[in-house]
């Protein structure tokens, strides 16, 4: 049996910037030049977000490289992208929102079993420095006892 390629796309800026306190898994609305790129793993969430348009989640300035044998049909890089979620799901997280502080942004891009592209969303509320000082001991000290494990 020959195993498929897994594809994992991670925002890794997301635990040091925001407290992820819901998560949800999202399918995308994607065209088929949109999907290759991110098979090929060229995908970038690091300035990613969330925003409803009317009563619709779309993730933002979420980075696809355009495909490499593409041509006339290839998408745009930036463009706003549809996710899949229950009505119940987009209702929680539409009244989240409306509280001061919190917002949605996408922590994690994968490709499942399916072939479908998912990606984890979080509902997130901002760190102060001191608190990114925190994040930046606790590592440390993660790593330090780690290498003394060793």
């Amino acid at each position: 049996m020959i195993e498929k390629n897994i594809i994992e796309i991670k925002n890794k800026k997301a635990e040091y910037q925001y407290f992820l306190l819901d998560s949800y898994t999202a399918g995308l609305v994607l065209t088929g030049t949109e999907i290759k790129s991110i098979r090929d793993g060229r995908a970038n969430l690091t300035d990613a977000y969330c925003v409803f348009i009317g009563n619709e989640l779309f993730v933002r300035q979420m980075h696809i490289a355009e495909y490499r044998f593409g041509s006339w049909l290839n998408h745009a890089a930036k463009r706003d992208r549809k996710l899949l979620l229950n009505r119940k799901e987009l209702r929680k997280l539409q009244n989240k929102i409306k509280e001061r502080g919190y917002t949605i942004i996408p922590t994690l891009l994968y490709v499942n079993p399916q072939g479908y592209a998912k990606l984890d969303i979080a509902l997130a509320r901002g760190k102060k420095f001191f608190d990114k000082r925190e994040s930046i001991k606790a590592k440390d000290n993660r790593r330090d006892m780690e290498r003394e494990l060793r």
